[in-house]
């Protein structure tokens, strides 16, 4: 039999051994008299011993019935904590949350939000792994991916979380040496840097006159990692299409300037994405609804 029958068939053997009889076990576990002989008789099978010494009036223990009921007693009682462990799991966010988010995203704006979720839930605990790959969420443990774009794999849940607005960037030192495009075509002049496509030839996307319009670029340097690439465009290394989330502040103090802000095409979508529709922890569901709430759509 499976482990939660072995387990059942011990709880009913410690209940007839408890109350003296089959019949009083019975009547507190509310399954018939033969139910209750009949599992304890499996149990036996099982074990291939003896654990009751029965006559028609009384029952008691024999040795190894003793000892299962000694050995027995931490074991049940380490499955009653558990369950309700997970029983409260299941209602109140506890527990560790592991995700998995760019590297962009998991350096600037969510470290903040995160601090404040871990705050307002302090029996959560979170492990964030920051990669640009495409990790395999079931197989390396992960509740929950964040990812800019498109997530292929139908096999998970994907959730909209906001639109990240995407700039075309470059230092103030950039743009007074090379100049400021007044079109998106004059991008094909400029060091781009861009992110690494397999050998694809790199493109950025524009509206112009209301339709898309693609700019073939020249990249100077290409990176898996947008973060490089912001640390490039700040150093004066060329232009990079980067998401406002992620340069927000380097536009504020100036460190980066925006070009081009009416040709800009629509947003890329950063979803959240996760293995299951149904029993998801309270405190993934938390998580989502927090961040739901924090980045609600514009």
């Amino acid at each position: 039999m499976e482990t939660m029958d072995t387990l059942k068939l011990i709880s009913t053997f410690r209940e007839v051994a408890a109350r003296g009889g089959f019949s009083r076990a019975a009547v507190a576990l509310d399954v018939s008299k033969a139910n209750v002989s009949k599992y304890v008789s499996e149990l036996e099978r099982q074990l291939g011993t003896r654990l009751l010494n029965r006559s028609t009036r009384t029952i008691s223990l024999t040795d190894a019935g003793t000892l299962l009921l000694e050995r027995s007693t931490p074991l049940l009682e380490m499955m009653a904590l558990t369950r309700d462990e997970l029983l409260h799991r299941s209602r109140e966010p506890s527990g560790r949350l592991r995700i998995t988010a760019p590297h962009g995203i998991g350096g600037v704006e969510l470290s903040i939000l995160l601090a404040d979720f871990m705050r307002r839930y302090p029996e959560v605990q979170i492990s964030l792994d920051l990669s640009n790959s495409v990790r395999d969420m079931v197989e390396e443990g992960m509740d929950l991916a964040l990812r800019i774009g498109a997530t292929p794999d139908p096999n998970l849940i994907v959730r909209k979380l906001r639109p990240m607005h995407m700039v075309i960037c470059a230092a103030p030192g950039y743009w007074e040496k090379r100049g400021q495009p007044a079109h998106p075509d004059e991008l094909a002049l400029h060091d781009a840097l861009t992110l690494s496509l397999s050998g694809l030839q790199p493109t950025w996307l524009f509206h112009v006159d209301g339709k898309p319009h693609s700019v073939a670029l020249r990249s100077r340097m290409d990176a898996t990692d947008s973060l490089t690439l912001m640390q490039m465009a700040v150093k004066g290394m060329g232009v990079a299409r980067l998401p406002c989330l992620m340069v927000k502040k380097m536009l504020e103090d100036g460190s980066l300037q925006d070009v081009l802000p009416e040709f800009t095409p629509e947003p890329i979508w950063l979803y959240a994405a996760y293995t299951q529709r149904r029993q998801n922890s309270a405190a993934l569901k938390a998580l989502l609804a927090f961040l739901e709430k924090r980045w609600k759509i514009d």
